[in-house]
């Protein structure tokens, strides 16, 4: 059944009414407007213990600590902040009022300025009790704010702090429709690019999941998470960093795909002199590629993520199909040098899909986006069809009317062959792999890593038919 959009000031005024609902609010700049709503719909009594703005940097500094990076539009500040005032929401009431549920709400934004020079992007987070006297529970997120006006931001940031409030009293049972609420009234004008669901309420709650289900519902085209499965963002982690993306199917990881992780940041590092401690390789895998043709199986997508994880990767889940989107994503975090590893066959797919559809324009402007920002292509070989012969970027079938572009972009090494592969695995395809697993035929375990056929046959993964013990009595 389609839920119904409820309006931000009854959301404020169905919370106020509860009279079981109880706790503060805490805003650092441009987050101001959450408790507004409450206090406007009348009631809040019932809702409010505490509002506080420590705008002041010092004030705000005595009151949570100093922040080691100096910033205070981060996830640690916004951490603090919930660990300060959910602790006093104890120590002050924790005795007083033992039928309530108490939380404590924090923001931490800065909206667009003047000059339009900062877009306007915050963290957000609520920490929660879902039965008296019980353990908390929390909800974390970062947005960004598309509105190109300081005051509309704000508002929306309003918006958004009631609707968190409101799914994490409401919606606690369905993690999606959570999720979702999030962006009631807000299509547009925010983009919610991580939530992280903690908590005993959310033990069963795989926050792989939530990114994946994040893009699925639009409220981002990029999330990410880490080798542990916690939702990451890239402000906290690849700020002026050098980042190198590998799309994939990874359905499984086969030698193949291992090998262009790293020969490609192999070449990537040497290429640019870079500092191997100042660069990330970030495994994609794009809503399209998990669709395969049909619905998003999300099984499907946690043994990948599975397999990614126990190789110590951390992931990208997006619907960037074009290159674009990503990079543009990317761009915000003052990336230092990009590089993007792609499989020959599935760039003369791109080229030829954009030239022969009629779309040359298209194509060109492609190409112009992608390498006006300095973006590296790292392509890796495939062999012919039906030959021993390699197919690469300098041999690429391209089609006449784009061959010109094509040879300045390799003369200008904007487009370079990945180097150092191993040609004895080039005959590796992941679909085939994928049919013989499943199938339980032999040979596969050779096509992929010792720990990735382990970890496939202890966990059941991709369909691998499991042996299932009989017992005779």
């Amino acid at each position: 059944m389609k839920r119904k959009t409820i309006e931000p000031e009854q959301k404020a005024l169905e919370i106020n009414l509860n009279d079981r609902i109880y706790g503060t609010f805490s805003e650092i700049g441009a987050g101001q407007e959450v408790a507004r709503y409450f206090f406007q719909v009348g009631a809040a009594a019932g809702t409010i213990a505490k509002t506080m703005s420590a705008y002041d940097k010092v004030y705000s500094d005595r009151i949570y600590g100093l922040e080691a990076s100096g910033r205070y539009i981060c996830e640690s500040r916004l951490y603090k902040m919930l660990d300060h005032e959910y602790g006093l929401m104890e120590e002050r009431l924790g005795d007083n009022r033992p039928d309530t549920l108490f939380f404590a709400f924090a923001d931490t934004v800065s909206a667009i300025n003047y000059t339009k020079t900062v877009k306007g992007q915050g963290w957000m987070g609520l920490r929660f009790q879902t039965e008296p006297e019980g353990p908390s529970n929390e909800v974390v997120l970062h947005v960004k704010m598309l509105d190109n006006d300081n005051r509309q931001q704000q508002q929306a940031i309003g918006i958004l702090g009631v609707n968190l409030v409101y799914g994490c009293f409401h919606y606690m049972d369905d993690p999606e429709t959570l999720l979702i609420s999030l962006m009631d009234n807000l299509r547009d004008r925010v983009e919610v690019d991580m939530v992280r669901m903690n908590g005993p309420y959310f033990k069963d709650v795989d926050n792989r999941l939530i990114s994946l289900r994040m893009v699925k519902n639009g409220l981002t085209d990029v999330a990410m998470f880490n080798a542990e499965g916690k939702n990451v963002h890239p402000s906290e982690f690849l700020y002026k960093k050098n980042v190198l993306v590998v799309r994939g199917s990874y359905r499984p990881a086969t030698h193949v795909n291992i090998d262009m992780l790293d020969v490609g940041k192999t070449q990537f590092v040497r290429d640019g002199e870079l500092d191997k401690k100042k660069t990330w390789v970030l495994p994609e895998i794009t809503l399209n590629n998990l669709r395969d043709g049909g619905e998003i199986n999300e099984q499907d997508f946690l043994d990948r993520a599975e397999i990614l994880g126990a190789l110590g990767q951390t992931v990208i889940v997006s619907d960037c199909e074009e290159y674009a989107k990503l990079i543009n994503y990317l761009s915000d975090y003052k990336i230092q040098k990009l590089g993007i590893v792609i499989g020959v066959r599935v760039l003369l797919e791109v080229i030829n899909e954009k030239y022969y559809q009629n779309k040359e324009g298209q194509l060109l402007a492609a190409f112009g986006e992608l390498f006006s920002k300095n973006v590296k292509l790292y392509v890796y070989p495939a062999l012919q069809e039906g030959s021993a012969e390699l197919m690469n970027c300098h041999n690429l079938p391209i089609p006449d009317g784009i061959s010109f572009l094509y040879k300045h972009l390799l003369h200008n090494e904007q487009m370079v062959d990945i180097e150092g592969f191993d040609p004895e695995i080039l005959h590796i395809y992941s679909k085939e792999v994928l049919r013989m697993l499943r199938g339980d035929e032999a040979g596969w375990e050779q096509m992929v890593t010792p720990k990735v056929a382990a970890l496939i046959k202890e966990k059941c993964l991709f369909g691998f038919p499991c042996e299932r013990l009989e017992f005779e009595y």
